[in-house]
């Protein structure tokens, strides 16, 4: 009988223990890009090093300096098919040069995880659980969507994207368009349109384009200055940064 009740009292002793303290940060981002059979490695280490050079970008570091907190903390998965979500770099904290680099440099090196044919639904949902998971409490949450093509399999999108918003995410996309490609959207629809309209949401949701006239790196740079800033407001169909070209 005394065991019993030693384990009762160990069991709401546990119970009432406080939660371990998350670690305050300005914004959680999940870099969540295109590792599909349509991208091919060429164009996937451009899109990585578009991402690690904007990360390490002086204007991107000093807008998150400007931040209450001078932090956010971000992780990358690449995305295909269905069963294909693979977490290319676990959260870091970027603050400064040094970390920003720290992370730029892993994810420049990480070889390729994903396959398969696009699963955006299926990269929202695993992004909500990256984010839901980690040890940050961030002020915002946004998921970082890039692409060159629609939602193919997994769950249907208007669900997930519907579940994402209802905890407070922010949807965001980058459209990649390849010179002389396919319009990317489905029965011929613009890229950026069925972003615009299928996969953004969320406070300040809006859709970025990469292609000859913008490069990827350029557009990424822009993107992350237009997410650290946190314009709310209704959702968009490009960003608005015009200092950078």
């Amino acid at each position: 009988m005394r065991h019993w009740a030693r384990v009762l009292a160990f069991a709401t002793a546990l119970a009432a223990w406080p939660a371990a303290a998350r670690e305050l940060v300005d914004l959680e981002l999940v870099f969540a890009a295109d590792g599909s059979g349509s991208i091919d490695d060429d164009e996937l280490a451009l899109q990585r090093r578009g991402w690690a050079e904007a990360l390490t970008n002086r204007d991107v570091l000093d807008a998150i300096k400007g931040g209450p907190t001078g932090r956010i903390a971000v992780a990358f998965m690449e995305w295909g098919g269905p069963q294909s979500q693979v977490l290319i770099v676990d959260w870091h904290v970027i603050e400064d040069e040094a970390s920003a680099r720290a992370f730029a440099d892993k994810l420049t090196r990480a070889p390729r995880g994903a396959w398969g044919y696009n699963s955006i639904s299926n990269a929202i949902d695993f992004s909500v659980r990256l984010a839901d998971t980690n040890a940050y409490d961030g002020a915002r949450k946004v998921i970082d969507v890039s692409g060159d093509g629609p939602n193919i399999g997994g769950r249907p999108l208007e669900a997930a994207r519907a579940d994402a918003l209802a905890k407070g995410f922010t949807i965001n996309a980058l459209a990649i368009r390849r010179p002389g490609g396919r319009p990317g959207g489905p029965g011929g629809m613009a890229l950026e349109t069925y972003y615009g309209q299928a996969v953004i949401g969320g406070p300040g949701a809006f859709v970025e384009i990469a292609d000859e006239a913008r490069p990827f790196a350029v557009a990424a740079r822009r993107k992350l200055l237009t997410e650290i800033a946190g314009a709310g407001g209704a959702p968009t169909l490009f960003a608005a940064v015009d200092r950078v070209r």
